[in-house]
């Protein structure tokens, strides 16, 4: 199959994609970025085989799943050790503290005015400069990963909490007040409801964060285990199926991470117009 018809097929995958975007039956914005999906992984199929290229180049889909079947317990260590016990711990310690940082800045004026540009600052460290030290603070195994995605989470997690203990109005604030409400009253009953949109904005970036952080940092250092492990090693071997296949698992493991954030999202903000449709 030639470049042409190669183009041909896209084109006409992308009509067809197209056409059924706009229609209006139940389940369509699920089909078509399935659809959407198949179509690449297809013609990227059909471009390799049809001009011979090397595997050591780029691998073919089939021969990338085939390598993942053939893997499946290494993968599921590399997707515990990086994922499970790196990235998730990482994430939820990094985000607690952020919250609870949040709550003390909002308490504090001097943290206010000392506390958030010296956070705005360490946001802006580079994450491959971070990553070492953690790894010789803290050693190889998982626990320098999770320091690394702490480090990764706690600023926009902070920054966006923040902004929603502010999104309450005046107007409520002082109907708080006239019912007598102290601060931890008002925080638990209006403050942190409001911002919860904005906290759950926080939440899916840092989803996003966390596997990106804990792989970045297994480059540096890492046991027998991980994904970033695995993709170091395997580039040595030219074994570019079993990083595509590393990368695929880290791709699902982070868009289905990031998809129960928004469901939580979506089910405890239900009341929010962005939920609404």
């Amino acid at each position: 199959m030639m470049a042409l018809e190669l183009i041909a097929l896209w084109l006409a995958a992308w009509a067809g994609n197209a056409w059924l975007a706009k229609q209006r039956f139940a389940g369509v914005r699920y089909i078509v970025p399935a659809l959407f999906g198949v179509t690449v992984l297809v013609i990227w199929q059909l471009a390799v085989q049809s001009f011979a290229i090397s595997p050591a180049i780029l691998p073919p889909p089939s021969a990338i799943f085939a390598r993942a079947m053939g893997s499946l317990p290494v993968l599921w260590g590399d997707f515990v050790q990086t994922f499970l016990r790196g990235a998730l711990s990482g994430y939820l310690i990094g985000c607690m503290a952020a919250v609870i940082v949040a709550v003390l800045i909002d308490r504090n004026a001097f943290l206010q005015a000392g506390l958030l540009p010296i956070g705005n600052f360490a946001a802006a460290l580079p994450i491959v400069g971070v990553a070492p030290i953690m790894v010789m603070w803290f050693g190889f195994d998982w626990q320098s990963k999770a320091a690394v995605v702490v480090i990764m989470v706690f600023f926009p997690m902070l920054v966006n909490t923040m902004a929603g203990l502010r999104a309450s109005e005046a107007m409520q604030r002082d109907l708080m007040a006239t019912y007598s409400a102290g601060y931890w009253t008002s925080l638990l009953k209006l403050r942190l409801p409001a911002a919860m949109p904005f906290m759950f904005n926080g939440l899916k970036i840092c989803s996003t964060l966390a596997p990106i952080g804990a792989i970045v940092a297994e480059f540096f250092g890492s046991p027998t285990q991980g994904m970033g492990f695995r993709i170091n090693a395997e580039i040595g071997r030219t074994g570019l199926d079993m990083i595509w296949a590393t990368i695929a698992v880290a791709a699902l493991a982070g868009s289905g991470f990031y998809g129960l954030v928004a469901l939580i999202e979506k089910r405890v903000t239900f009341w929010h117009p962005s939920q609404r449709g």
